[in-house]
């Protein structure tokens, strides 16, 4: 069957070779027993992983070649830097060193302007995750950061969150074959607000009773939309313990606003 024939940075895309996972551990070790040509092997093997990682910044306004060349810097480093002692598929060791190279590439050329300390925690905890990733087969809970860094959890997600991509008003973010939802639907209009003020500071003093955690968690849950899983990775907790906040700090909400 033929491919579809796509070049990106003058690389057939339809020709790239994939990789079985012995064949990886046959390579790496000729590589670390001084073989340079298998580290070229390596390289050439998961060039499909840096595409596939591609499509997650499909939105970012940069050119792909680019974006390509950056993935595949990451993917050197990781080569290099990999050890079969680590005890980890080396697509699970590689895959946040390339998203870095290429997160890295995309903030350093973004026209929003992020403060010199919030990008300063950005890189380090950055560098913490990935040291730990590679030393250890797992990334480091924000507490784990937070403390090394010896700033708050808080400044840790922050500055992490300073990385990401801004999203357009004009985005779709819901759409079940009628007509289309998007992001500018559900920004509020403060001019033309018609919500009772009494009512307003009800809620924002109700809001003002909770804890920073509790505050947190229902902001990202339901203003950004993350789910229980992501928020209990985030901080380091189980999804339990999520739900467990999120319905105790509802429950207390309605309690005050009666």
């Amino acid at each position: 069957m033929s491919r579809h024939k796509v070049e990106i940075s003058g690389v057939n895309t339809a020709n790239i070779e994939v990789l079985s996972n012995e064949e990886m551990c046959t390579l790496f070790l000729k590589y670390k027993e001084g073989d340079k040509s298998a580290r070229d092997k390596i390289i050439n093997g998961n060039l499909k992983l840096v595409l596939s990682i591609l499509k997650s910044f499909g939105k970012v306004e940069e050119n792909k070649d680019d974006l390509f060349q950056v993935g595949c810097i990451g993917l050197v480093k990781a080569v290099d830097n990999f050890d079969l002692n680590f005890g980890v598929k080396f697509s699970t060791y590689c895959v946040p060193m390339i998203q870095g190279e290429i997160r890295r590439y995309v903030r350093d050329n973004n026209s929003i302007r992020v403060s010199r300390s919030l990008k300063d925690i950005a890189y380090r905890a950055t560098k913490i995750k990935e040291k730990v990733l590679m030393l250890e087969g797992r990334e480091p809970t924000i507490e784990e950061i937070s403390k090394i860094l010896n700033v708050t959890n808080f400044e840790v997600i922050e500055a992490l969150e300073s990385k990401k991509n801004p999203v357009s008003i004009f985005e779709p973010i819901y759409n079940d074959g009628g007509d289309t939802i998007y992001l500018y639907d559900q920004i509020e209009d403060k001019k033309n607000n018609k919500v009772d003020i009494a009512l307003k500071l009800s809620i924002d003093n109700a809001i003002k009773s909770l804890n920073e955690r509790e505050q947190y968690i229902l902001d990202q849950r339901f203003i950004m939309g993350k789910t229980q899983t992501e928020l209990a990775s985030e901080l380091g907790i189980s999804q339990a313990q999520i739900s467990r906040i999120e319905k105790t700090t509802i429950d207390n909400l309605r309690k005050n606003l009666n």
